[in-house]
């Protein structure tokens, strides 16, 4: 087999690009942010001066940074973009505009998927790190109907909040997993038409198995999406018999 170098790419073998926000925290496993949550490469970069808050305040003025980052992925190598927080969604249509290769930077891009396949009577419930932000703006760069869904939020908890809002810079992660199995339970309780939940949050996926057991439903997060994504952009040779 004859290979050929890339112009510009220094290094290779990395097909998903992370795009991480200028935001505080501990990314534990599991974590968008956390390399070893993986079992493929993957590449960050930092998008400079985008914060959580710029983010859920709908500000847009960071969009060229954000071409740009992403343009540096692109020459970099990798495959495909996707980024650390649901909030992402202000910009995903620019950003697929923006460069050759696929775009998916937010975890709600999952909730029409979902919504498709759990019927049209049934609603997905979302958890995300601030639903008091999380309004039609983000559902509609998405393409998702928001009556279909129902959101609650993690704004006003005692140990997430601090760290996953506010960067604290620490937090407890069995307690952080009981608020957000607890926020599951009660939507369920409140809702019994939602039939799948999705995990808005990039720091939500370490509690994913627990909610799980919690609820007996299908969940979703942004882990779900990037390893759905990977399997497109490097796809596999099967081996088997009959």
């Amino acid at each position: 087999m004859i290979y050929t170098a890339r112009k510009g790419q220094m290094n290779y073998g990395e097909a998903i690009g992370i795009l991480l926000l200028d935001f505080v925290a501990p990314f534990i496993p599991g974590d968008v942010g956390n390399a070893s949550t993986y079992n493929y490469p993957v590449r960050y970069k930092l998008v400079k001066g985008l914060t959580f808050d710029r983010l859920f305040n709908k500000d847009k003025s960071a969009l060229d940074i954000l071409i740009q980052t992403a343009k540096e992925l692109e020459k970099e190598g990798v495959r495909a973009i996707t980024a650390d927080c649901g909030f992402f969604a202000l910009f995903q249509k620019e950003v697929a505009e923006a460069v050759d290769i696929p775009v998916f930077l937010s975890s709600l891009l999952q909730a029409p998927f979902i919504s498709n396949i759990i019927g049209e009577k049934n609603k997905v419930g979302i958890i995300s790190a601030k639903s008091d932000s999380l309004d039609k703006t983000f559902f509609d760069n998405v393409n998702m109907d928001m009556s279909k869904a129902i959101v609650v939020g993690l704004e006003d908890t005692e140990h997430f909040a601090p760290f996953g809002i506010e960067e604290t810079g620490t937090f407890d992660s069995k307690l952080v997993e009981g608020e957000v199995v607890a926020a599951a339970k009660e939507m369920v309780k409140q809702n019994s038409d939602i039939k799948a939940i999705l995990l808005e949050c990039s720091m939500l996926p370490p509690y994913g198995k627990a909610v799980q057991e919690a609820t007996g439903l299908p969940v979703f997060d942004f882990i779900t999406m990037i390893d759905y994504v990977f399997t497109a952009v490097v796809k596999k040779r099967y081996h088997g018999f009959l």
